[in-house]
């Protein structure tokens, strides 16, 4: 090939002393008993174990004394004795206990990867050739749970990524369940999920108005198991209406955060698994409006579900499903409207590349175009994209990721027309990056893999993981690409 790729030698690793507080489940037997060996200390033992743990934690978590007062709320909410119910806790008390029922989570103490590039919504403060980014990656902690974390930084002139900072006091946000539901497109993909007799689907849908928010649906749930709970398959059915409304949510942070302290951990049933590959990208809304979204898959241990991510500022944060016939990994929209419609690249049988069009992101119902099969032989497993397409004077370049011998990824490059990008244009006969001896040794052996890449200063910027534990970064000359990609039609 007559093109140049540069990697660089900046890592980006994971960091075990990041640590996020979870509540600490036990059965509803243990936390009763956990909660009468506190209570039965001595006000002297109480008080002497609260200063160490304050001594201990207290520098290691943002308002720790806040967390336990939620996780001694959470505890209690489980069916207890009426003598623990009613017992008279003091303020120390229930922050003992709810230290407790608290636990300290690594988020990247097992991988970080995956990662995602785009501009910041800040280019202030800036010398010439320096752009403001925000990175993303796919952390995973004890158990293979995953979750999205940032870093922010500067790419400068030379294509150098200098990052800030990293703030050490994680958090998690505050769970919002305000969506409002449209009722004939939440029944639709409740049909995807499970079907039951029409005669019970029916009174179950004439339940509802046709619009609808979370604590209404919760009444509307309790109230027909009240009345039909005792049958096993009807009971099933409402359990799966209430797992796919909390797939719908918002979530905020704190404004005292930085971006690096902001973790978006699973919180919905659909998702209690994983939050895997986000692939994020500025959308193009016209008329000089910007909007940041984010495909990823929510994964609950059993089945995944594809979920769209909206952000104007990375604070406020926008997850609702995506409906439709592209329920498998591997979504990337397209970052502005074609033709007057939305296109996203998709995956829908595990092995090839596909594009589909819709009036909205949240519905994909028309016609899933096949865009490309597994052709040479480092692909002959899989294909699929690495991200949402940049769009270039010559066409829409798209990163693939392929799979061949010995379950190896690599990365390569096609080029789409821009008017219409169910036509490949162009496309690299070789892998464009490969593992090397120092990236396919990892968590996974054998594995690069990017979630979205930018354009800076003439090159492609390319971040990507090596084997799944850590990531890097390529770049490339956009002009030698792209002669390269035209060159083989």
């Amino acid at each position: 090939m007559g093109i140049v790729l540069t990697r660089k030698n900046i890592y980006f690793k994971p960091d075990t002393t990041r640590v996020l507080a979870r509540f600490f489940n036990l059965s509803n037997e243990r936390k009763e008993k956990v909660i009468k060996r506190v209570i039965s200390l001595s006000k002297s033992e109480k008080e002497v174990l609260l200063n160490q743990i304050l001594r201990n934690f207290s520098n290691r978590h943002r308002s720790v004394v806040e967390i336990w007062e939620r996780n001694f709320k959470r505890a209690m909410e489980a069916p207890l004795s009426k003598e623990t119910l009613e017992y008279p806790y003091t303020y120390k008390d229930k922050l003992l206990i709810g230290a407790y029922f608290t636990m300290e989570y690594s988020v990247e103490s097992a991988a970080f990867f995956n990662p995602s590039i785009v501009e910041s919504p800040d280019q202030t403060q800036l010398e010439d050739g320096q752009k403001r980014i925000i990175l993303s990656f796919r952390a995973t902690g004890e158990g293979h749970v995953s979750s999205i974390v940032f870093r922010s930084g500067i790419i400068d002139k030379d294509l150098n990524i200098q990052l800030d900072e990293v703030g050490r006091l994680l958090e998690k946000p505050k769970n919002f369940k305000n969506h409002i539901y449209i009722k004939h497109e939440f029944f639709e993909k409740l049909s995807n999920i499970d079907s039951v007799d029409d005669a019970f689907n029916t009174i179950v849908y004439n339940k509802f108005p046709e619009t609808f928010v979370y604590e209404e649906l919760r009444r509307f749930i309790k109230e027909l198991n009240a009345e039909y709970g005792s049958n096993p398959i009807y009971n099933q059915f409402l359990n799966h209406i209430l797992w796919l409304a909390s797939s719908h949510y918002q979530i905020s942070y704190s404004l005292n955060t930085s971006i690096s302290e902001r973790v978006i951990f699973p919180i919905s049933d659909t998702e209690r698994n994983g939050i895997e590959d986000a692939r994020f990208l500025k959308f193009d809304q016209g008329n000089g409006s910007f909007i940041y979204y984010a495909t990823y898959t929510a994964y609950d241990g059993i089945t995944i579900m594809p979920k769209l991510l909206s952000t104007k500022d990375f604070v406020t944060f926008k997850i609702q499903p995506i409906n439709g016939k592209v329920a498998n990994k591997g979504a990337a929209i397209f970052p502005k409207k074609i033709n007057g419609k939305y296109a996203m690249l998709c995956r829908v049988d595990g092995e090839n590349n596909y594009i589909c069009f819709s009036d909205d992101l949240i519905n994909w119902h028309q016609d899933v175009i096949l865009l490309r099969e597994p052709k040479y032989p480092c692909e002959f497993i899989q294909i699929g994209n690495c991200g949402s397409p940049i769009e270039t004077e010559k066409g829409w370049l798209v990163l693939t990721h392929s799979v061949g011998p010995m379950r190896q990824y690599s990365i390569s490059v096609s080029l789409l027309d821009l008017n219409d990008p169910t036509k490949i244009i162009g496309r690299l006969k070789e892998p464009l990056i490969y593992p090397n001896q120092e990236e396919r040794e990892g968590y996974v052996p054998n594995v690069v893999y990017s979630c979205g890449q930018i354009i800076h200063n003439g090159h492609l910027i390319i971040p990507y993981a090596m084997s799944d534990y850590a990531s890097t970064y390529a770049i490339i000359n956009l002009d030698d690409l792209l002669n390269e990609l035209l060159s083989n039609p």
